[in-house]
């Protein structure tokens, strides 16, 4: 692996390391979600935005900068974004989304749009779900990194909005705390360690997430 490549593969780094549950981040970013349901209450489109720490992204533009020129060019950004799109895509771009209480299975977004402004680095993608999601019982949104080496943090609950959010539907923001998560959960991630790791998404459990409580027609 070249290291380029290694450093946007920042998911990828803590995959494999035993403990992952005890890691600590080590790649920062600040995001946006934007929930967008049309006039029939479907949500068509989830908008995300992630901008990261500068010491990341001072990394991305040493090693992506193939001209020396001290800044990322349209063709630069372009293979910054299409690197992060093929690297995480085995980790659903770090989308976990449910309908009561069910995995919502989500189309892996066209591309990723890379910019780089004010000595960060910007990411810009859209996803939708693969089939129709009505916004009726509880939905729930949230961004995490599964490997748990990229912190994903929304600085104000505004960050997490919904786009023609019906009457009938109560919005709320949940942010664990991740010693609470692992002490109710700690005998289902054991038992999910052993017995089925891969069918397992322990995201759920700490992401950050935008709650839904609608009506159901």
């Amino acid at each position: 692996m070249k290291t380029s490549r290694a450093a946007i593969l920042f998911a990828c780094c803590a995959a494999a390391a035993p403990g992952n549950a005890r890691a600590h981040p080590h790649v920062f970013a600040e995001a946006r979600l934007d929930v967008i349901a049309n006039a029939s209450g479907e949500v068509t489109a989830l908008r995300h935005l992630w901008r990261f720490d500068d010491v990341f992204s001072s990394t991305v533009l040493i090693e992506f900068d193939k001209n020396s020129d001290l800044k990322l060019d349209a063709s630069e950004l372009e293979t910054v974004g299409g690197t992060v799109h093929g690297s995480l895509a085995e980790f659903d771009y770090f989308q976990v989304v449910s309908a009561d209480g069910k995995d919502v299975k989500m189309a892996a977004p066209d591309r990723l749009v890379a910019d780089y402004q004010d000595n960060q680095l910007i990411i810009l993608f859209e996803s939708k779900p693969k089939a129709p999601l009505k916004l009726a019982g509880k939905l729930s949104f949230g961004v995490y990194d599964p490997t748990f080496y990229t912190a994903i943090d929304f600085v104000e609950d505004s960050y997490m909005a919904v786009e023609n959010l019906p009457s009938a539907c109560k919005r709320n923001v949940v942010r664990p705390d991740p010693d609470d998560a692992l002490a109710q959960n700690q005998q289902t991630l054991t038992d999910a360690f052993f017995n089925d790791p891969a069918g397992t998404n322990y995201a759920k459990i700490f992401a950050t997430r935008l709650e839904l409580d609608c009506a159901k027609g």
